[in-house]
């Protein structure tokens, strides 16, 4: 089967709103992938693996911007730490502290979200809203000078249910605002909302999204037997 990269692109980037960004999901797909959407005007790509994403990094042009979006060991930050624009997946005070040592060692700046748990499915990670208070109230975040926190990041539970999936992106733009009114009222850069993947995305712009997470829709069907 023939694939479009570069007219799937277009076709989504048509139905964003000013101020919403693709984020093209290239997790397992091949690099020619890549070229592709690159080649179609793409920059910004998620990886939720760091090696496949360092090694990506090692052959793709130098312009294209790196995100990670999957779960993060703080053992595999290394990888990553040199290049990635942002790590969407940060769910605990132990991975940013790590994230910002490994910055340091870099000499720069790593812009993280924090991802907060909306779905009802317990599979899915995340924060709750006090443990992050916890997390940003505690002295070991206060003293942390190369990480930046830039916004949130949520999954929706999978499920037919449009009106679930939309209460749930909901309480998500509900928990940037407080978290923007609570700690971060004068950081311009919080300002990210990352919601939204191929099958529900449109609800996620309709309630705020800044990024969407795109895989299927773009590169096509995901290989099972390579995840």
């Amino acid at each position: 089967m023939m694939l479009n990269i570069k007219e799937n692109i277009e076709e989504i980037v048509k139905t964003l709103p000013e101020g919403v960004r693709l984020i093209a999901v290239s997790k397992t797909k091949p690099v020619e992938y890549i070229e592709e959407a690159y080649a179609g005007g793409q920059r910004a790509f998620g990886e939720n693996r760091p090696q496949e994403m360092a090694a990506k990094y090692r052959q793709l042009p130098k312009d294209i911007e790196w995100h990670m979006i999957g779960q993060l060991q703080e053992k595999n930050v290394k990888y990553i730490a040199s290049f990635v624009k942002l790590i969407h997946s940060v769910d605990s005070l132990k991975l940013l502290q790590k994230i910002d040592r490994e910055a340091l060692k870099n000499e720069r700046m790593i812009d993280c979200l924090l991802e907060f748990h909306i779905a009802e499915e317990e599979t899915k990670s995340g924060l709750n809203w006090e443990e992050a208070c916890r997390l940003l109230e505690s002295d070991e975040f206060k003293v942390l000078e190369h990480i930046r926190i830039v916004g949130v990041m949520g999954i929706a539970t999978y499920t037919e249910d449009r009106e679930q999936i939309r209460k749930e992106f909901r309480e998500l733009h509900r928990i940037f605002g407080l978290l923007k009114a609570t700690y971060f009222q004068e950081e311009e850069s919080f300002k990210e909302l990352s919601m939204g993947m191929s099958g529900d995305y449109p609800i996620a712009v309709e309630e705020g999204s800044t990024m969407v997470r795109v895989g299927s829709a773009v590169f096509g069907a995901r290989d099972y037997n390579n995840k």
